[in-house]
């Protein structure tokens, strides 16, 4: 009976010592931070750069510090969560509150990794800019980080609107509740993301090759040192010179139908971040 007694006790202790061992796995602590996949839901998140984060302080200063303030009406003790924009987020308990500054004590902090740190979406310049905005914000809200914009020759506004796009990505970023800050960089013309490190990729509604296949073939290469650059057309599409010019590129079919540019870039992003 002792014996019986004491075989159940060691296989209740080894399903308890696994439970733990389970649950430490999900959420480990690295430090302060709190490593976990799962994304924060029903808060709100603000951003401050990393230079305005100590080790149990932050303040925020600027649009940022006017929202909490006077939008959110926020006051001393609330509790609100920050991000650095590299892959930190805050728990943070408000110290001083003011139009012009904000103070707040760190309460716990989480730390997330970026699985595609390595994909670039290369957008070209739209006629709309509302449309070329909505692709950007999309792609943010689903997870996408880089952003390689430039002029295709068949682009019928070019130039670069940086500051305002950055205004969208970091509104976008706070939305979906993600922790990096996506980087946006400006090419003149194609010719500049062709000289880049990595795989390009074109699409095609004429390939033979499926995007979704193509990406599932790809995906555990995505958390490697491995770049991939994913080029979209603008309404005029790709240029013959253009091609040309990407004779080391691999050519996908997204759809069999005909897609704006706009709807291929956020289709693309769902693909990636999801399937």
């Amino acid at each position: 009976m002792y014996q019986l007694f004491f075989i159940l006790s060691t296989k209740r202790l080894k399903i308890l010592i696994n439970l733990i061992f389970l649950t430490i796995l999900s959420c480990l602590y690295f430090g302060d931070y709190i490593v976990n996949n799962d994304f924060l839901s029903d808060v709100e998140l603000y951003y401050t750069t990393k230079n305005h984060i100590k080790e149990n302080e932050l303040f925020i200063e600027g649009d940022e510090c006017r929202h909490i303030a006077t939008v959110m009406r926020h006051r001393k003790d609330d509790v609100i969560y920050v991000t650095n924009g590299e892959g930190k987020i805050y728990k943070t308990e408000l110290n001083e509150v003011s139009s012009n500054l904000i103070t707040a004590k760190v309460i716990e902090s989480y730390l997330y990794e970026d699985n595609f740190e390595n994909v670039y979406l290369c957008l070209p310049r739209l006629k709309s800019n509302d449309r070329f905005e909505y692709a950007l914000e999309k792609s943010v809200e689903l997870g996408i980080s880089n952003f390689l914009i430039f002029d295709a020759d068949k682009s019928v506004v070019k130039g670069r609107k940086l500051i305002r796009w950055q205004k969208i990505v970091i509104a976008a970023m706070k939305q979906s509740l993600r922790s990096f800050m996506p980087e946006i960089n400006f090419k003149n013309h194609i010719d500049d993301i062709v000289e880049l490190e990595g795989i390009k990729i074109l699409f095609d509604q004429k390939a033979e090759v499926s995007f979704v296949d193509f990406v599932n073939s790809q995906r555990e290469s995505f958390k490697s040192d491995k770049k991939y650059y994913f080029i979209f057309g603008p309404e005029g599409g790709i240029s013959q010179k253009e091609l040309e010019k990407l004779d080391d590129v691999k050519i996908v079919k997204l759809t069999g139908n005909r897609l704006r540019t706009e709807t291929a870039v956020v289709s693309a992003a769902s693909i990636i971040t999801t399937t």
